[in-house]
């Protein structure tokens, strides 16, 4: 099943919807033991939970358990059976109690099961791996719902969890290790999210950096990496220290998992990354996102899904944070543009109703990323660093281990601000829209020098935010912030040399439109829709870009990729040759123009043509997405379209 991107919200269907229905339980505890056996594939579990009543008479308790498990027998505390039924559409198994459970009541349940884990099977998140037991290694993550779960990433909790694994596999978990014989055993008293295993056969490479230890579980030639990825750990986790407090777990360790499951995922002390992460050169987007998650899920975790902004918006927000430390603040800013117009792909679902999208869609990814990183950004620039970055360090000190929300937020800010702040969230995080701002002025001359006197307006009514002006003159230049409130606000800037250029928000620090941003805002939606194979809709919207903007190259760059993969290969050429005309931007479309060009020539067997077009591939000197690799690899052999052999 596909899932349209754009205007198509009609998920309230979905479990993440359907637990508001559900009788509210709190499980505090987990004591798990579990058998992993690699050669078979198969997983047996025991799994222990104490949970605790937050409603009175509750005749019935909903679990998530992923549905490749098949369950043997559950009990209460006394070996009494429970009725189990399963619903296979959202991976539930709903637990029927013949005494109504009453408000504070504590109760134990064992759940007894086993399965075959793959990593073939459909998973609980459509189309990605969360879980595999391979002969040589294995993965549990905790979105793979492999024990009993309860409001999936909101409902922190303790555990004890052991696994048995035969001879010559290791076992690795979250929290304080102990092994007898070829039981490892994992204790996190901390409530938090520990429920991630690993299985590896091959020993780890420990790496020693900056006073910390990272252990590396990677196989086969990713194993050449796993020094870089400890140093760029190390030094990760040292910067974001100073930025966000102690880390809850400096060392970590890190797991390679397989193509298919996610890039990266976090877990209490453990990162997994798909192989396709692991590169030559430190994949340091990926590696920084995940490492954040210390902070930002580990130690405070949103109290559920419509606050989870809080999570993914700061660990997109530090993947720009340590771009910032690299490569300086012109390199933020560029960082910061581009998630923005992700976020704007999201027009009418506020940040605080993300509970309405599917969890890992590219929708969910845009509004709670995307938006919640430029909604991070707009922060900081609101409040100064110095005050942001208290407010940051003082919310994560007072909610660690704990669960929060978007007003405990807001209140850590605005005792570092030492004003009210409701205005800006009520704004950004509890509404949806962005402005698009109109500037009108008139230049008077003084006796001092020469005035500036105009207006901004824009067309939300309830909109209130400060904005920078910023006025270049034949002298020093003028910068002004000005408090824009409802649809139109005057302002009056006095210089000294006669004005030359007015110019609004120049750093881009607010999240708006404009003509050229709705440009890129289509083409993003279009990159969405043909994330998940939508490639009609996809179209679509490059159409509405090209509508606008008719010489835009990465417009026509999409659409010939698009031909491209339905292997109407004249139509394909005709896109990329109009890209080749038009504005050239971003600078990298040029040489993957080239690319395009050659492999189509190639299948059409044309190969001095392509050669040609590999040669000026290379002459860019652009290696962007390793395209100098692929020019190389291609002058040597034809390209050749694998999916129509195939066919």
């Amino acid at each position: 099943m596909k899932t349209a991107i754009i205007g198509t919200l009609l998920l309230a269907g979905l479990a993440f919807g359907q637990d508001e229905k559900r009788a509210r339980v709190d499980v505090e505890n987990y004591t798990i033991e579990a058998q992993v056996n690699p050669a078979t594939q198969t997983l047996a579990a025991r799994v222990v939970m104490r949970f605790v009543a937050q409603e009175d008479a509750i005749n019935a308790v909903t679990f998530e358990l992923n549905n490749n498990l098949n369950i043997s027998k559950i009990a209460d505390d006394k070996g009494n059976a429970i009725t189990g039924t399963r619903n296979p559409q959202d991976n539930t198994v709903r637990l029927a109690f013949a005494t109504p459970l009453q408000k504070d009541q504590a109760v134990t349940v064992t759940f007894t099961y086993d399965g075959r884990l793959t990593g073939t099977e459909e998973s609980p998140i459509y189309g990605i791996k969360f879980a595999a037991i391979q002969p040589d290694h294995a993965f549990l993550l905790y979105p793979s719902r492999w024990f009993p779960v309860n409001n999936y990433s909101s409902d922190r909790f303790s555990s004890k969890i052991s696994i048995t694994v035969p001879d010559g596999f290791t076992a690795v978990g979250s929290g304080i290790g102990s092994k007898v014989g070829q039981v490892f055993t994992f204790e996190s008293n901390k409530p938090s999210f520990p429920g991630s295993i690993a299985v590896a056969k091959d020993a780890p490479v420990r790496n020693s950096t900056d006073g910390i230890t990272t252990m590396l579980y990677f196989r086969a030639a990713e194993v050449a990496q796993a020094n870089a990825y400890g140093a760029a750990t190390a030094q990760m986790v040292n910067h974001f220290t100073g930025v966000f407090g102690l880390a809850p777990y400096a060392n970590l360790t890190i797991v390679e998992t397989e193509d298919g499951a996610p890039n990266g995922y976090s877990a209490p002390g453990l990162i997994f990354l798909n192989p396709r992460a692991i590169s030559k050169e430190v994949n340091s987007n990926v590696l920084v996102n995940q490492i954040a998650r210390q902070w930002w899920e580990t130690q405070v975790s949103p109290v559920n899904r419509n606050h989870i902004w809080l999570e993914n918006g700061m660990a997109l927000y530090s993947e720009a944070l340590w771009t910032e430390k690299e490569k300086g603040a012109s390199a933020l800013e560029q960082r910061m543009r581009d998630a923005g117009i992700t976020a704007l792909t999201i027009e009418n679902v506020p940040l605080i109703q993300a509970s309405r999208l599917e969890d890992y869609s590219p929708e969910y990814w845009a509004l709670t990323g995307g938006k919640g990183a430029a909604v991070v950004q707009m922060l900081r620039a609101t409040m100064g660093d110095e005050k942001f970055f208290k407010a940051i360090k003082v919310f994560l000190e007072q909610k660690a281990w704990q669960s929060a929300t978007t007003e405990d937020f807001r209140k850590a800010c605005e005792s570092a601000m030492g004003e009210e702040l409701r205005y800006f969230f009520i704004q950004w995080i509890e509404s949806s829209g962005a402005p698009e701002f109109k500037l009108e002025y008139t230049i008077f001359r003084t006796t001092k020098g020469f005035r500036v006197q105009g207006k901004i307006a824009q067309d939300l009514d309830t909109f209130r935010m400060p904005v920078d002006l910023h006025i270049e003159t034949e002298g020093n230049p003028e910068d002004k912030r000005v408090e824009v409130m409802g649809t139109s606000s005057e302002f009056s800037v006095d210089t000294f040399g006669k004005p030359k250029k007015v110019s609004i928000d120049p750093a881009n620090k607010v999240l708006r439109m404009s003509p050229q941003t709705r440009v890129e805002v289509a083409i993003r939606r279009g990159e969405q829709f043909a994330q998940v194979g939508e490639l009609a809709e996809a179209l679509k919207e490059y159409q509405k870009a090209l509508d606008t903007q008719r010489n835009s190259s990465m417009a026509h760059y999409r659409v010939g990729e698009v031909f491209f993969l339905q292997h109407s290969y004249q139509s394909a050429a005709n896109e990329f040759r109009e890209a080749m005309n038009g504005d050239l931007q971003p600078k990298w479309v040029e040489v993957w123009i080239h690319l395009y060009l050659g492999k189509i020539f190639d299948i059409s067997g044309q190969r001095d043509r392509a050669v040609n077009e590999y040669t000026q591939a290379q002459r860019t000197r652009d290696n962007t997405q390793g395209a100098q690799e692929e020019a190389a690899k291609y002058l040597r052999t034809p390209y050749k379209d694998a999916s129509r052999e195939a066919v």
